[in-house]
């Protein structure tokens, strides 16, 4: 039995070596004090050595030496509270013997130690931990006042799943916010086009940043703006994020898209001016414009719609984008014009309807525009000028753009384009109708000039039979006076008659070459003297040698009223000259 109790006091004995082994070379500072009055009790090397006390020193201590004056009210607290068997005191700031500061997180275990209600501490240094925390602090803090100063737009998102941490106050005025709004709110529900989030996040992963990239965002109520954006890596409350400071270039996009638009409004001027120089076919014309109009304007469908004098009218062209009605070709009854609907249009009203439900149209007009799906349309009327003083115009038709697949805002430029564009289609409808004028005025002159040239050639066959009967009956009367001749015994009678049958000769040789000549009506007069002095020669049967004409005739030609008294008087001169022939006469002329 003793034997037992010598071998129980033993272990004990171990036991206690052992426990006080671990306490005084326990690698962390402990000690342990008196529950009730705060005094240690007991202190291990680390502590004496962390602390710069001595053993002595400690001793006559209390805990509440240890701890900064301010934190004593709060640490007698804190322990009037807490008297559980195993507790953690949590983070506390103590003071060592040289006066410096250090931050240590204490757990506490209360025991029996020499027969007093007792408090074993295990104290953990943290003074590197708080000041590196402390320093993260300051940072955050001087980031914070910076992000908030500064008068550009920043916000920090995980890198995960793009939620917003932070936002400063320029990012939550821009966006048209309030901080309740970032609440679980991921950036990318802020791109216009959530596709254009995920390639940058992309890209940004792939470089580790991202620089000066032209964003569209939208704000809160839906409105969409332009911003320069730059992403950059980095952790914020110790998650992995991105930065992203962006710049509001709206103003400058704006200008740019507005100086884009109005280039590609001048080139399409120019290549319709080009094609109206160009081309006579209105057809043609048209086809193209609302070709190029329907693509510059991103619509779903261009038509040119001609009206007809009773206001009813049809599509003369059409450009449509595929899946949407063609209206080329569709009987059209638009009785809503018929009845006055569209007098604005005369005065050259121009109307842009962003959502034909809410543009106080007429049923009629409505149900017109659902037959072919529109949601919104641009109209500009086509007006000529019909006296070229612009005074009285004359409403030939429209240019219309529709949006088929939604309503749509027009921009006031969109509405100025289809303006000047009708100008341009007016000059090749007003070139074309005075083309179609012209043709028409050649044709009926055509026309009346065949007429007219089948009704000479009528005449020019009747004339020529007329001088060939007159010819004929004139040989008719010559040879009649030839007969009559031979009865007669007396020279003065036959005489007579041969100087009759002469002149009756001259006159019938001039309707004889009237009617073999290719240009009737003109008689080539030194042809005619020539043959005429021959038949004449040939009549007073002259001994051929004996009297030689020779003539000086310049190349006249007559008509009929010209040539027969001028025949007659020839006829006269050389009969007279043959009258009074001698040996070695010359007859000139």
């Amino acid at each position: 039995m003793e034997w037992l109790d010598l071998q129980q006091k033993h272990i004990n004995h171990q036991q206690k070596m052992d426990i006080n082994l671990l306490f005084y070379k326990h690698p962390n500072p402990m000690w342990i004090y008196d529950c009730d009055n705060l005094k240690f009790l007991d202190i291990n090397e680390n502590a004496l050595i962390k602390y710069g006390y001595s053993r002595e020193e400690f001793l006559q201590m209390r805990i509440t030496q240890i701890h900064s004056p301010e934190d004593v009210p709060m640490l007698l607290a804190f322990l009037a509270q807490n008297n559980n068997q195993l507790q953690k005191l949590g983070k506390w700031r103590h003071t060592r013997k040289d006066g410096q500061y250090i931050f240590v997180e204490i757990i506490a275990q209360v025991i029996d130690y020499q027969g007093k209600n007792a408090c074993l501490v295990d104290i953990q240094d943290i003074t590197e931990h708080k000041r590196v925390e402390v320093t993260l602090q300051d940072s955050e803090a001087r980031f914070r006042a910076i992000s908030q100063a500064i008068p550009i737009p920043l916000v920090i998102a995980r890198l995960d799943d793009g939620m917003i941490l932070y936002a400063n106050p320029e990012f939550i005025q821009t966006f048209k916010f309030v901080a309740e709004d970032l609440l679980n709110l991921s950036i990318a529900e802020l791109y216009t086009n959530n596709y254009e989030w995920q390639k940058l996040l992309t890209e940004f992963k792939q470089n580790g940043y991202l620089s000066t990239r032209e964003i569209q965002f939208k704000k809160l109520d839906g409105t969409c703006f332009w911003m320069l954006s730059s992403l950059r890596y980095l952790k914020f409350n110790d998650q992995p994020s991105l930065l992203q400071i962006l710049d509001d270039i709206t103003e400058r996009k704006n200008n740019e898209l507005r100086l884009k638009a109005q280039a590609e409004r001048e080139k399409l001027m120019r290549t319709v001016a080009q094609r109206i120089r160009q081309s006579l076919n209105l057809q043609d014309i048209l086809n193209a414009t609302v070709q190029e109009v329907r693509f510059l304007l991103e619509v779903d469908r261009v038509v040119v719609y001609q009206f007809a004098s009773d206001m009813s009218g049809k599509i003369m062209a059409e450009s449509v984008a595929p899946g949407w009605t063609v209206s080329l070709g569709v009987e059209v009854e638009d009785t809503c014009f018929q009845h006055g609907a569209g007098a604005g249009y005369y005065a050259g009203r121009k109307r842009a309807i962003p959502n034909i439900y809410k543009a106080g149209l007429s049923d009629c007009h409505v149900k017109l525009l659902e037959r072919f799906e529109v949601k919104a349309n641009l109209v500009v009327p086509i007006l000529l000028d019909m006296n070229g003083e612009n005074a009285d115009f004359y409403l030939w038709g429209l240019l219309v753009a529709h949006q088929c697949s939604q309503p749509r805002e027009w921009e006031e430029s969109q509405l100025d384009l289809l303006d000047q564009l009708t100008v341009q289609l007016a000059i090749a409808i007003k070139q074309s109708n005075i083309l179609q004028q012209a043709q028409i005025e050649i044709t009926q002159r055509q026309k009346a000039e065949t007429e007219l040239r089948s009704a000479l050639a009528e005449k020019e066959v009747l004339l020529k039979e007329i001088h060939h009967r007159v010819k004929n009956n004139l040989q008719i009367v010559s040879s009649l006076l030839q007969l009559q001749s031979d009865t007669f015994q007396d020279p003065e009678v036959i005489k007579a008659l041969r100087e009759s049958q002469n002149r009756i000769e001259s006159i019938s040789l001039i309707h004889k070459n009237l009617y073999t000549s290719p240009n009737i009506g003109q008689l080539n007069i030194a042809e005619y003297i020539n043959t005429l002095a021959a038949n004449l020669l040939i009549s007073y049967q002259v001994v051929p040698g004996r009297i030689n004409l020779e003539t000086d005739i310049d190349a006249v030609n007559l008509n009929i009223d010209q040539a027969i008294p001028c025949g007659l008087v020839i006829n006269e001169l050389i009969s007279n000259a043959l009258k009074r022939k001698d040996s070695g006469l010359n007859v000139r002329n």
